[in-house]
């Protein structure tokens, strides 16, 4: 098994006092505001060089855009004053596994699988959530498949707790903040016989002793189901299924700062993932479904990012990002 953990955030201390570009200042004040930025001096020079490296490089990015060379478009936010690797090291929680222990999906036959789907629009999907400075990605992806699926059960969309996974796991073999597995979590729910409210059992972002009370469960499931590596079954899956709990690689400062449009980056790997979202549907852009084809998916990094907190990723495009490697649902009576 291949374990993807988070490091301690470091921060550089002995740079050298770097010369800044004034044009960004208005722009850079702006956003200390905005994101409710304190620094100490040191530090201040620091962040201001992170920033307007990241600045920059979304300008270049937006400049070639306008010239065809992309098909998304990006924007600076609160991950602005990161490093990649500090941005990897704090939000991308997902531990990549080799061998997987679900039952594995039986693609339906004879079935006309449709050009393009949303779940949203039939009421499967709470709203965007946020998992701040902590690697619970893996959390998010699970509680997001399970709430559709007991949607699907029941007529009702209650949102679930990621802090109860977070904190009450570890048995199955999930870190916390440092990491897990969307397969573990739903493990866990069938172990525990039961899973609290998100109303019942808050988000903190951050570890914690396990405070699961039964009396607030409000969901439950009895396994998972594992879909073949082949981003046709993930879309026979989302199809017949509902949403799905994915991983890609999200390591990238296109993904980091993107925007809108839909994402294709050229180094995004299918194998070496470390973020776990959620499928929530895919289509098309234009008139034609055999061009621009994307998956929809949820992110966990708040409404603010993306497209109100989603990103359409390129389909059918050699598994773009790996979202058809490790896709997997819980099962629900």
């Amino acid at each position: 098994m291949n374990l993807l953990l988070l490091a301690t955030l470091c921060l550089g201390t002995a740079l050298a006092i770097p010369k800044f570009n004034q044009t960004f200042d208005a722009q850079w004040h702006h956003w200390k505001s905005k994101h409710r930025r304190l620094y100490g001096t040191n530090e201040e020079e620091w962040r201001r060089a992170v920033w307007e490296k990241n600045m920059k490089m979304i300008e270049l990015h937006n400049g070639e855009y306008s010239n065809g060379k992309h098909g998304f478009t990006l924007e600076m936010n609160a991950f602005g004053d990161m490093t990649n690797e500090e941005f990897r090291q704090v939000v991308n929680g997902y531990k990549h596994q080799r061998h997987r222990k679900g039952k594995m999906f039986q693609e339906p036959l004879m079935l006309k699988i449709p050009k393009s789907v949303d779940w949203r629009e039939k009421g499967y999907v709470t709203p965007v959530k946020n998992q701040g400075q902590c690697g619970s990605c893996w959390a998010f992806s699970a509680s997001g498949a399970l709430e559709g699926q007991m949607f699907r059960n029941t007529g009702v969309l209650i949102s679930l707790s990621e802090q109860n996974l977070i904190d009450c796991s570890r048995a199955e073999g999930n870190q916390g903040c440092n990491g897990g597995l969307m397969d573990y979590a739903f493990q866990y729910i069938k172990n525990n016989k039961g899973l609290d409210s998100e109303e019942s059992y808050p988000y903190e972002a951050k570890d914690g002793t396990c405070k699961y009370r039964a009396e607030f469960a409000v969901a439950n499931d009895t396994g998972f189901v594992d879909i073949p590596q082949l981003e046709k079954a993930l879309m026979k899956a989302v199809a017949t299924v509902g949403p799905i709990a994915v991983a890609m690689d999200a390591s990238h400062s296109s993904f980091q700062f993107y925007s809108k449009g839909i994402y294709f980056e050229p180094n995004c790997s299918s194998k070496d993932l470390d973020h776990g979202v959620l499928v929530v549907g895919y289509g098309y852009e234009g008139t034609d479904s055999n061009k621009n084809r994307y998956w929809i998916v949820k992110n966990s990094w708040g409404p603010e990012w993306g497209m109100e907190g989603y990103v359409l990723i390129a389909k059918d495009r050699d598994n773009h990002c790996g979202l058809a490697t490790a896709a997997s649902y819980p099962t629900v009576n």
